[in-house]
């Protein structure tokens, strides 16, 4: 009977997981800084990205402080920067354990001199800033953090360093590959996904609370038993939008 009631409480938490579209037309904001001509060497990629969608999805707006975390080449920074404005800060992040992965985009993104962006490689794995921050945004990264034998506690570990530099009220965006239901973190070493369910449960334990799902980037047509680096997969894989807020 505890198992059956275990099974069914994971069921209706997958469900409620991938059941919520909460996503809102983007503002001006957001429009102008899609637009910018700056970045027309990466507009090409917003509509396979969902930018607008998964920006207002967000709730960014100018004035906010935003730390982009393992931010690849800076799609999102770059964004980012426009939308918060003058007024605002962008803090484009990679932990120590991360740094080759800045060695060429970390001088090419200093070198465009963002006004208000810092991008550096940070001296610790797991992310500080020096002041506090409206919104914490990870594409595609969280699956990682579990890695080599790193497992739940590195979890976590993270997410508690997430809910510490927020501001109360500030969100938690996290974007990655899905895995089937039930699957768990089975998948994050092999396939390079995780299951949202797991994802919600672990950020909820932090102290986060729920505030909704995107099914902007999701795929039905992916069946989640392949790598996400398979070619009949990559860049069409089924992903999730979830949104949580420090109380």
């Amino acid at each position: 009977m505890r198992l059956a009631l275990s099974m069914f409480a994971a069921a209706a938490l997958t469900t409620a997981v991938v059941a919520q579209d909460k996503a809102a037309p983007a503002g001006p904001a957001i429009t102008r800084a899609l637009a910018d001509p700056a970045r027309a060497d990466q507009a090409g990629d917003d509509a396979r990205r969902q930018a607008a969608a998964v920006l207002a999805f967000s709730g960014v707006k100018p004035g906010d402080t935003v730390v982009d975390y393992l931010p690849g080449a800076g799609y999102w920074t770059r964004i980012f920067t426009g939308v918060v404005g003058p007024k605002g800060k962008v803090y484009a992040l990679w932990p120590a354990a991360g740094a080759k992965y800045a060695e060429k985009s970390l001088p090419a993104l200093q070198a465009r001199g963002l006004a208000n962006v810092v991008a550096q490689v940070q001296s610790t794995n797991l992310p500080t800033t020096p002041q506090p921050v409206d919104l914490f945004w990870t594409v595609q990264n969280y699956h990682d953090i579990p890695n080599k034998g790193a497992g739940e506690p590195a979890l976590r570990a993270f997410d508690a360093a997430v809910f510490k530099l927020l501001k109360t009220g500030g969100t938690y965006v996290v974007i990655d590959h899905a895995d089937a239901p039930g699957t768990a973190m089975s998948g994050t070493e092999t396939k390079h996904r995780i299951d949202p369910a797991a994802v919600r449960r672990q950020v909820e334990a932090a102290g986060f609370r729920f505030a909704g799902a995107s099914k902007v980037l999701a795929n039905p047509a992916d069946d989640h038993s392949k790598n996400v680096f398979d070619p009949a997969v990559r860049g069409k894989t089924d992903q999730f939008v979830l949104k949580f807020r420090k109380p």
